[in-house]
């Protein structure tokens, strides 16, 4: 068993500048946290569950509570998970009345030999397997973006993500999201989609970020791994290399990224992005905005 582990988390990158040192606050109790845990022992799977959870819960990322209305006024909320132990995953799109998202998408990962469920199907399957599911909704929500918050020039889309590598060397990611605030009715993006979002095998693990369409038109997060597998890459220019790629075709966004040696990115190409990380030492970094 190895004795250190690491913890990477992302609240989603973004085009606007606000201030955000509640967000940061936030990230830091979800390291503290996931920090003690992981010290224990707790299987890298466990690690970005309880921090994607926590950050859902906070009501101050587009995902989980804080996520936004699409253009008809309802939630519709999507997840990811994936397990580099095991290599499996699952995910949930276009779903409503749900608190925790990223539960769902394990559920369907641990409970059914699918990877994704969508829409009525998948509401369907989290009342099966015991998900906790919201009486109303509409009261639950509390946006932490709306439209009217930033300037028309700048999409307004929240991811909340989280990447471990726990004490046996075991790897694990999960994202999840409220979507694109003011969204077409039944639109997924990136955020639940295996390989665009959410990757994690037994050498790297990947949560993104940003204008979901470019990510998953590039299949993001497995072109990292594909760059550092196949070409030789590090971690450093995998990253680059992919987010540079959907900054020239019109994207925006960012990711983080740890492989098994306790190498971690956390990068960008946008105004800034909620991010933060904590290893074995205790040492806690969290921050939004760019290093001064």
């Amino acid at each position: 068993m190895s004795q250190k582990f690491t913890l990477v988390i992302h609240g989603g990158a973004f085009q606007d500048a606000r201030d955000y040192e509640a967000h940061t606050h936030a990230l830091h109790e979800v390291l503290n946290a996931g920090s003690k845990n992981l010290a224990q022992g707790q299987s890298a799977l466990a690690a970005v569950t309880q921090a994607v959870i926590m950050m859902e819960n906070s009501g101050l990322f587009i995902a989980g509570k804080g996520a936004g209305p699409n253009s008809e006024g309802d939630y519709e909320l999507d997840a990811s998970v994936m397990d580099g132990k095991t290599g499996k995953a699952g995910a949930i799109a276009a779903v409503r009345a749900v608190k925790n998202p990223v539960l769902a998408a394990r559920a369907v990962m641990e409970k059914t030999p699918h990877v994704l469920l969508a829409g009525t199907g998948a509401e369907r399957f989290m009342d099966e397997a015991g998900i906790e599911r919201l009486d109303d909704p509409q009261s639950y929500f509390t946006p932490s973006h709306t439209e009217s918050q930033v300037p028309k020039s700048a999409s307004i889309h929240g991811t909340v993500g989280a990447i471990a590598l726990d004490k046996d060397g075991h790897l694990a990611a999960a994202t999840s999201t409220g979507g694109l605030v003011g969204k077409k009715a039944g639109r997924v993006g990136d955020s639940p989609i295996i390989g665009a979002a959410t990757w994690a095998d037994a050498d790297i693990a990947v949560s993104t970020t940003g204008f979901g369409e470019y990510f998953m038109r590039a299949v993001a997060a497995y072109d990292v791994r594909a760059l550092c597998a196949y070409k030789g890459e590090t971690l450093e220019a995998a990253t680059g290399k992919v987010l540079d790629g959907i900054k020239a075709s019109g994207g925006w966004g960012g990711l983080i990224a740890l492989n098994k040696k306790g190498e971690i990115r956390l990068d960008y190409r946008c105004a800034g992005m909620h991010r933060g990380f904590v290893r074995s030492d205790g040492k806690i970094h969290a921050r939004s905005h760019p290093e001064s």
